[in-house]
């Protein structure tokens, strides 16, 4: 289906990329008094005419649109927790995109409150490579994504229910521990590469409550504001300090 400009979720992602935007500017103290008030030496920057019979060099084509793979919308914990981590962990350096919009996709689902989606862009600053580190494992062509071996509740969250007050935690929410391997591929010494590291990490999450039918224990309906339900995710632990 072809989205429009006025869809519930390309909104979404506008919104999730603008506040990727800021959460990015406050992490790299980005000044813009510099830009405002321009360069301190006007005429040792204005640009020089080229000598004649210079050619000026075309600027290069655009690269072709990349679509990164959203989240399935899902109320389930476990379906919804798997997608969200494959999404988390996927990512290619020669498409031309960078860690900024990677981390859009992923705020798509975010807590729609908004209450939390400043510290899930932090977590997700977490788990991607810096735009220093992007750029060098550009040079790569290095890929990644991700293998799930296990999805399940932690016990340690059962506990914090336990002890939680009433109204202290959001209706529905839940916990779901990832364990898998992150499996990177790109070139050394122009020579194929590839390596493997065992991840874990825990995400937390805000769902509806499934429908049951015959043939689905979370059926995704539609609702009251054209919205698929769903659930959303609040928040990220550290990589490889879940809840166990």
């Amino acid at each position: 289906m072809t989205r429009t400009e006025g869809s519930p979720r390309l909104r979404r992602r506008h919104i999730a990329l603008a506040i990727a935007t800021i959460i990015l500017l406050i992490f790299t103290g980005v000044g813009v008094y510099g830009i405002i008030i321009g360069p301190a030496n006007p005429e040792h920057t204005a640009p020089q005419p080229d000598p004649p019979g210079t050619e000026t060099p075309a600027p290069s084509p655009a690269p072709a649109e990349v679509e990164i793979p959203g989240i399935a919308p899902s109320t389930d914990p476990e379906d919804f927790a798997r997608s969200a981590a494959e999404a988390l962990f996927t990512w290619d350096t020669t498409s031309g995109l960078m860690p900024l919009d990677y981390t859009a996709t992923v705020l798509e689902v975010a807590d729609p409150s908004g209450v939390e989606q400043a510290g899930l862009a932090s977590d997700i600053a977490g788990y991607l490579p810096t735009r220093e580190a992007w750029v060098e494992l550009r040079k790569h062509s290095t890929r990644q994504h991700l293998s799930i071996d296990r999805a399940y509740v932690p016990e340690q969250w059962d506990e914090a229910l336990a002890q939680a007050q009433p109204g202290q935690l959001p209706e529905g929410a839940t916990a779901i521990t990832i364990e898998g391997t992150r499996h990177r591929d790109g070139t050394w010494n122009d020579a194929p590469a590839t390596s493997e590291h065992p991840v874990t990490f825990t995400l937390f999450l805000t769902c509806p409550k499934a429908t049951s039918t015959p043939e689905s224990t979370a059926t995704v309906a539609p609702s009251t504001e054209g919205q698929e339900d769903s659930c959303f995710l609040m928040r990220l632990s550290a990589l490889d300090t879940p809840l166990r």
